[in-house]
């Protein structure tokens, strides 16, 4: 069982003794505006599918994502969320020698460990804003035959630039480069292009619903790759592994691309200015603060303060944030802050100068 996520609300709650409502959960990172308008309602109205098994290969639902991403549907594979294809990775690719770019997220690590690899790590550091340098990338994975790379980057934020990447990949045509762009929907117009639709044989992009649509318990992800990329996860793939409400929940979005596009600009533009607003409430505490493309801002703490500390003097106020002490290549000087609505934005600024300022 994989441990240390974010969004641990009910444990929480219950040392506090509240209900899991009453605890502001700022450590999980979802769209804080919500869920895509009329999802609810239409699966709501859908619940009936429960009763039958969907479709086995979620074959319309995969259409349909691929329709909303302008791509070839034998290039798609959905899955019980990215997390599916995280842990087939390895298996799947006959991987020998792993590289995880980090510090990320901990799943890459944790599926290697699954199968008896020990993976090795390039990691980007403080002082150049955990900017990955691709130059120094390259010396390092063309000995590797698979790499994980979190673009948008986990818990950092970071943002590796597309032709960067692309140039990055054509560059190493023997190493397969695991790509996974949960959080890319959230970037900037202007830096939010994506690699699902390069046809390398060496790419793997991980897609996901959870994060930018607001529903992390569908657990519907999928994978674009290659028609051989395909065809060697497909061999992991379990029959029925997308479940009937995923599977109406993909048909309805690309029913409404137009809706969609609209609630992703407008996510950008709301992430633009609360972003701003919060970094600004923050400046002058001591605190570090590195440039982020997605809803969660890393911080790293001013000298003398922990994490844990931290941490624990906001639960008191009902507040939860991440420790970021348990990410390979973080310590227990940084913590990660998910943005949600202004009012709570706010009051956690707030909360959080009067911990550091103690």
């Amino acid at each position: 069982m994989i441990q240390g996520h974010g969004g641990n609300v009910a444990s929480v709650a219950a040392r506090l003794g509240c209900r899991p409502d009453e605890v502001v959960d700022m450590s999980s990172n979802i769209n804080p505006l919500g869920v895509v308008p009329g999802l609810l309602e239409h699966l709501r109205q859908r619940l009936d599918t429960v009763m039958s098994l969907p479709e086995v290969d979620a074959g319309a639902a995969v259409a349909g994502i691929a329709d909303i991403l302008g791509i070839d549907a034998g290039r798609v594979l959905m899955g019980t969320g990215s997390t599916q294809f995280i842990y087939t990775a390895c298996p799947a690719l006959g991987s020998q020698k792993v590289l995880i770019v980090g510090p990320t997220y901990a799943d890459y690590t944790s599926s290697c460990q699954m199968h008896g690899l020990v993976p090795d790590y390039f990691l980007a550091e403080s002082g150049e804003d955990f900017q990955v340098n691709c130059e120094k990338l390259a010396k390092k994975a063309r000995e590797f035959d698979t790499v994980f790379i979190c673009n948008p980057n986990n818990p950092t934020g970071a943002l590796i630039p597309h032709q960067e990447l692309l140039a990055l990949c054509k560059r190493l045509p023997q190493t397969r480069f695991i790509i996974d762009e949960s959080y890319l929907p959230f970037a900037p117009e202007q830096v939010d292009q994506s690699m699902t639709r390069c046809t390398l044989d060496n790419v793997i992009v991980l897609w996901s619903l959870s994060k930018i649509y607001g529903i992390p318990g569908l657990r519907a992800g999928f994978l674009i790759g290659s028609a051989t990329v395909a065809n060697q996860f497909r061999r992991y793939m379990q029959p029925w592994c997308a479940n009937s409400l995923a599977q109406e929940a993909i048909g309805y979005l690309a029913a409404n691309k137009q809706m969609l596009a609209e609630f992703v600009n407008k996510t950008k533009m709301y992430l633009a200015e609360e972003m701003t607003t919060f970094r600004n409430q923050l400046d002058g505490c001591g605190a570090s603060l590195y440039p982020s493309v997605t809803p969660y801002q890393l911080i790293g703490l001013p000298p003398g303060h922990a994490a844990e500390e931290i941490c624990e003097r906001l639960i008191r106020d009902r507040l939860l944030i991440r420790d970021c002490s348990n990410f390979h290549g973080l310590d227990s000087g940084y913590v990660r802050i998910s943005l949600k609505t202004p009012e709570i934005n706010r009051m956690a600024a707030k909360l959080f100068v009067s911990a550091v300022g103690r």
